[in-house]
């Protein structure tokens, strides 16, 4: 059986961390290995502790790929994992990367950096506008903006940079066959008609749970040479997002022209432990110490 098979059905055993699938993935050749781990012995003895809930049984195990194969087919998802060329290549540098990502439309190629732009779900204008006019920006000179499909910054960020003309990419904490917020499901739809992505960890059919935004959170910035946080208030999932940049070894920016918003508590923090401001593209390619862009 190919990796990618093996991955995908790792994808759907309770418990594993991504560390312990793409273990797994390397020591398992065929589903009659994969079998095995319909025993919590099975599993015990390859990963070394007792998982939290049972994993399927073997006779699961056994049409589980066939019909996932073909309800990503019908949907049109495709599946990159951590082994292959297509993977993102900053994200396989990551702590905890994704074992593999679930995708809809065309995978940021590696030519280029990309850049997340993030904030908060009820901007202010001037926040609606930073947003938008940095992401278009970005776009206008061949840089894909990164963002997670959310209200507010996150879809002003993703429409800025479609308008600029570049390929936008969101992240999502569900399944890519979900989503969310249905809101946005224009914006969506433009990513893609767009030649964009939309992509996630989480296997079709997963629900967009609380617990799950802040480790989509890590995919942003980890997909990402820098991460712009717009406007945060304090306790904003766009910190966890810098947060995880500064983790990373990313570059994290804030926007000059939100820094005195009172919306922004959490971006002038940032500012004041210093994160550099940027308005422009030329600013964010000016720190990378390339100003003449990509073009």
């Amino acid at each position: 059986m190919a990796p990618v098979e093996i991955l995908l059905l790792l994808a759907d055993f309770p418990g594993l961390t991504e560390a312990e699938k793409l273990f797994l993935s390397e020591k398992l050749d065929n589903i009659e290995d994969l079998a095995v781990l319909s025993s919590i012995e099975g599993l015990v003895s390859l990963t070394g502790r007792l998982p939290k809930k049972k994993p399927p049984e073997r006779s699961v195990l056994e049409g589980l790929i066939e019909s996932r194969l073909k309800g990503m087919r019908r949907s049109g998802i495709q599946f990159v994992h951590f082994f292959s060329d297509g993977y993102p290549p900053l994200l396989r540098e990551i702590y905890d990367p994704p074992s593999g990502l679930f995708y809809r439309g065309c995978l940021p190629g590696t030519e280029k950096p990309l850049v997340s732009v993030v904030g908060t779900r009820s901007p202010s204008g001037d926040g609606v506008s930073a947003a938008f006019s940095l992401s278009e920006d970005l776009g206008r000179h061949g840089v894909s903006v990164v963002s997670g499909l959310a209200f507010g910054i996150d879809a002003f960020a993703h429409r800025g940079n479609i308008s600029g003309g570049g390929l936008s990419v969101a992240v999502l904490a569900c399944g890519v066959d979900i989503l969310y917020p249905r809101g946005n499901s224009c914006l969506a739809g433009k990513i893609l008609e767009t030649g964009g992505c939309i992509l996630s960890e989480y296997p079709p059919g997963v629900p967009p749970l609380k617990y799950r935004f802040p480790r989509r959170n890590r995919i942003i910035s980890g997909m990402s040479r820098s991460v712009v946080v717009v406007e945060a208030p304090e306790k904003s999932g766009a910190l966890i997002t810098a947060d995880f940049a500064l983790e990373q070894g990313r570059d994290t920016f804030v926007h000059s022209e939100t820094l005195d918003s009172r919306r922004n508590p959490g971006g002038r923090f940032l500012h004041e432990q210093g994160a550099a401001a940027v308005s422009s593209a030329f600013d964010v390619f000016s720190a990378w110490g390339c100003a003449g862009g990509f073009d």
